[in-house]
């Protein structure tokens, strides 16, 4: 039988945890069954509830998500160990080393350090977009500012990331003003789409548009959405709940009923 591990702290329990998982006499036959390409919709979710956990604000749940997330890495390191490729300390003094080589404001000389004068949060975008460029033209002889973009993003993530390489080259509008102007061109072109394909088109364009928007505004559209969808949410189910006080559900109202009801919560 497989020892448990030694009661260590922290990141060495768990990386200890996760080698007795993989042991190939005595470990958990899910855990070997798994590779690199079996784990993605496992790690998908646990971003995804790790993220439900911060948004409701519960530290305890935030914790206990984290935690599973964080297994995600660590499997992900063991068995890029057991390849002969990394380990997690690589992953660790990697992302250490960019951090730093990104930070130059944060991390320069003391003596440089004083001589500069603080950056805004403009200045350091700029800059943190300059030294990401320069990391692209070094990996890719191609270097589009497109490369390294996950294909696999999220469709309003993929946009908003999209604009903002675009923008860093100078392919972008000074201010919101003209965005405005193109959501209203976008929504007339919606109106006058021909068909289904093309109705699908100019509402893509639409979306594109209003993430576009959002950008200018320095508003993060991922965000926003969730915040619509949490309050189209509940505002619902008030709805739903003063409907069961009268033995009743949205399914035996008109639309009428359910807007002067979707009013009255609005108000409270």
């Amino acid at each position: 039988m497989q020892k448990a591990p030694k009661n260590n702290k922290g990141i060495e329990q768990l990386r200890e945890v996760m080698r007795a998982l993989r042991d190939p006499q005595h470990g958990c036959p899910w855990d070997l069954q798994q590779s690199f390409t079996s784990l993605i919709p496992y790690t998908i979710e646990e971003t995804y509830e790790a993220v439900d956990a911060i948004q409701k604000g519960e530290p305890e749940a935030m914790k206990d998500e984290l935690g599973d997330l964080l297994f995600q890495v660590v499997f992900y390191a063991q068995l890029a160990e057991e390849n002969g490729w990394f380990d997690l300390h690589d992953i660790a003094a990697g992302t250490s080393n960019k951090l730093i080589r990104r930070h130059p404001h944060v991390f320069a000389e003391a003596a440089e350090q004083q001589q500069q004068q603080p950056l805004s949060n403009q200045q350091i975008k700029q800059q943190w977009e300059a030294i990401k460029q320069q990391e692209r033209q070094q990996k890719s002889e191609q270097a589009s500012v497109f490369d390294d973009i996950p294909s696999q993003l999220p469709s309003v993530l993929m946009a908003a990331k999209l604009q903002k390489r675009a923008a860093s080259v100078g392919f972008d509008w000074q201010d919101a003003a003209p965005v405005y102007d193109k959501i209203f061109e976008e929504i007339e072109e919606v109106k006058t789409a021909r068909d289904s394909a093309h109705q699908e088109e100019e509402v893509g364009d639409l979306l594109f548009a209003v993430i576009n928007l959002a950008r200018h505004l320095q508003v993060n559209p991922e965000a926003a959405l969730q915040t619509a969808n949490q309050k189209f949410r509940r505002r619902f189910s008030a709805i739903e709940r003063v409907l069961a006080e009268q033995q009743q559900s949205p399914a035996d109202c008109d639309l009428a009923q359910l807007e002067e009801y979707w009013q009255q919560v609005k108000q409270r």
